[in-house]
């Protein structure tokens, strides 16, 4: 059958070496004790696809190398930059101390609505745990906190899903202004 649309099932049609040259978003997350490694690698999926600074991984969550975050990073958590820290607040202060502002994502009481907020460069993104969010002393430390309004009986999402939705509302405020890598359609 044929189709209008070419659809890009391969990976950029540069080489990976060359990839990892390209100028990366101003952008770390920090991963507050999150505990399923598929989350994890989920997230590192996500950093490439935004093509971020680095990851993370802080307390009890997964960092590389880790055979259940490899299953969902599809590769991706060999290449993405990461530094795993036993204190978030520890990552936060090294993310602060290269100029970041920090930006905890919960859904918080007082917090700002994610799409009200205007996300300055460097930007650092902290993500909490599964069940009990960002720690309280960890949304003390953060520069502003940001929320997902939700209209369901359930008062969060997915961890990964709650990042892609702010990561790329800041790319899109930015207007993705890094260039993509070459696409390579003829192999369809």
């Amino acid at each position: 059958m044929e189709t209008r649309y070419k659809i890009r099932n391969m990976d950029a049609a540069i080489s990976l070496e060359d990839y990892l040259r390209m100028p990366k978003h101003p952008v770390t997350v920090v991963l507050d004790n999150i505990r399923s490694a598929y989350n994890v690698g989920s997230i590192f999926r996500s950093a490439d696809a935004a093509r971020i600074e680095r990851v993370l991984p802080c307390g009890v969550t997964a960092h590389p190398p880790h055979l259940k975050l490899e299953k969902t990073a599809v590769g991706t958590d060999r290449y993405v930059k990461n530094e795993y820290f036993k204190s978030t607040l520890d990552a936060i202060a090294s993310e602060r101390a290269r100029g970041a502002r920090v930006v905890a994502l919960e859904t918080a009481e007082n917090a700002k609505c994610y799409h009200e907020t205007a996300y300055a460069r460097p930007l650092c993104l902290v993500l909490g745990n599964e069940a009990l969010g960002v720690s309280a002393e960890v949304l003390d430390a953060a520069d502003e906190v940001v929320r997902i309004p939700l209209f369901g009986y359930k008062n969060s999402l997915n961890v990964v899903c709650a990042f892609n939705v702010v990561l790329f509302e800041a790319l899109r405020q930015w207007k993705m202004d890094l260039p993509a890598p070459p696409l390579d359609y003829s192999k369809h």
